[in-house]
């Protein structure tokens, strides 16, 4: 299989913690990175388009759940990704903020990440939207390319701010649930459909962690991750 990792930063979370995902990737392919600093706007102009249209729309007392702007960012990486990486069998789009402990292989991504009939790989959850840390696309699977042109259309147009919550994770899971319905197409969920940090739970904790939100970076790991606590903090 022809495999890719793809992410995004700015230089200022490069700083913080994105460096860390530098110094500790440790997956038998490459990865490529969005920066958004570095030359992001030029490559996709629908971004800026998008960002310059909506920077000042208000959020509220909701913080994130109704900040369009702040996630789009991933939305178009990953978005242009599939676009222009068509020749690749799948990608993998993992935040910034993870740290890398086990080697991930081809095998592992056979055996656990990828099914040929599915479009999409993503960590569901109970009740909350999906956790987007992680997607996984197929990128030989004929819808693929026309998912990825609804969730463009839903950015260009605005549309998301029709939507409940304006988020990426939100917008991910509703453009999702429409092609599993009107165009029957079948995903892999590999969250155990419960609340809070899936990604610690699931199969991917054993090969890196996610350390989302402020507490988990400033202890930089996450606490529910029992790859973490049997091994000690990944080092970053």
């Amino acid at each position: 299989m022809k495999l890719l990792t793809i992410t995004t930063w700015n230089n200022k979370l490069y700083r913080e913690y994105a460096h860390k995902f530098e110094s500790t990737y440790n997956w038998e392919w490459p990865y490529t990175v969005y920066n958004e600093d570095d030359g992001m706007f030029e490559s996709i102009p629908d971004l800026k388009k998008f960002v310059d249209r909506n920077k000042d729309r208000p959020i509220g007392n909701k913080g994130f759940l109704l900040d369009g702007v702040r996630f789009s960012y991933k939305v178009y990486a990953y978005c242009h990704a599939i676009k222009q990486y068509s020749n690749y069998d799948f990608i993998m789009g993992v935040d910034a903020d993870s740290i890398f402990y086990n080697p991930m292989t081809e095998d592992d991504v056979k055996k656990e990440l990828y099914r040929e009939d599915c479009m999409m790989t993503y960590l569901g959850r109970g009740s909350q939207y999906s956790e987007c840390g992680f997607l996984g696309f197929n990128m030989k699977h004929p819808e693929i390319q026309n998912y990825a042109d609804e969730m463009l259309r839903m950015y260009n147009t605005d549309e998301i701010y029709t939507l409940k919550e304006y988020h990426d994770s939100f917008v991910w899971d509703h453009v999702r649930v429409l092609f599993e319905g009107k165009r029957q197409v079948q995903n892999l969920n590999i969250g155990d459909k419960k609340n809070a940090h899936v990604q610690a739970r699931s199969v991917l904790g054993k090969y890196y962690d996610h350390t989302k939100g402020p507490t988990r970076k400033s202890v930089g790991y996450s606490g529910e991750n029992p790859m973490v606590i049997s091994r000690g903090r990944p080092n970053g």
